[in-house]
């Protein structure tokens, strides 16, 4: 039996499909709508799948082209592994979680997510607020919204996830590349994305079941 293993959920009018190499070796994605909601999938023959680095890696570049489909999409990411055992058990969640999507959609609508990490040469002692109080300096005033990640690092002295306008793009890489002319010498930069937006949107869509 085919199950559907859920990359997010998009408005229903955007009809999405697509042959790509998807999660589990499948080869086409496409979408399932009910009412103003549809899920953009690809069959599977688990409800459990596993994270592999191939199958994360094949998650992410899905989400990404579902992103630039036709022209760019919207899209409510979910996180890796999201799989339900049919049609019906996957239209009973959106329907069941339409408030929940609308206010997601409408946050993210025309938005990426970009992460920047700075991480402290080996030998540089450096200023950790002065660094945050700079970042945020150039970077927040062109960001709709930012949220912090952790630092699993001590060499790691800031790490932050920023939701930014399609459309303010550039100017943003643009903030980034001045932020690394003044402290290149001190911080590697790890500038990255674009991705879906997954750190903005918190959509719990229940048992896969």
């Amino acid at each position: 039996m085919s199950h559907r293993y859920v990359y997010g959920v998009v408005e229903a009018s955007d009809d999405i499909e697509f042959e790509t190499d998807a999660v589990a070796e499948a080869d086409q994605v496409y979408t399932i709508t009910h009412r103003r909601y549809g899920a953009v999938v690809s069959d599977i023959d688990t409800t459990e799948p596993e994270e592999t680095d191939e199958d994360a890696q094949r998650h992410d570049d899905v989400l990404r082209e579902i992103m630039e489909y036709d022209g760019g999409q919207t899209i409510v990411p979910m996180q890796f592994g999201m799989a339900f055992e049919g049609d019906r058990e996957l239209k009973n969640v959106l329907r069941n979680a339409q408030p929940a999507f609308r206010r997601a959609l409408r946050d993210i609508e025309g938005k990426i997510e970009l992460g920047l990490k700075l991480v402290r040469e080996e030998d540089a002692d450096v200023d950790r607020e002065a660094i945050e109080d700079a970042v945020a300096d150039e970077l927040e005033p062109v960001a709709a919204q930012s949220v912090p990640n952790d630092l699993f690092s001590d060499r790691l002295v800031f790490n932050r996830s920023y939701l930014v306008e399609k459309e303010d793009q550039e100017e943003f890489d643009d903030a980034v590349a001045a932020l690394e002319d003044e402290y290149g010498d001190e911080l590697m930069f790890q500038y990255t994305g674009p991705f879906a937006p997954y750190s903005f949107v918190d959509v719990k869509i229940g048992a896969q079941g």
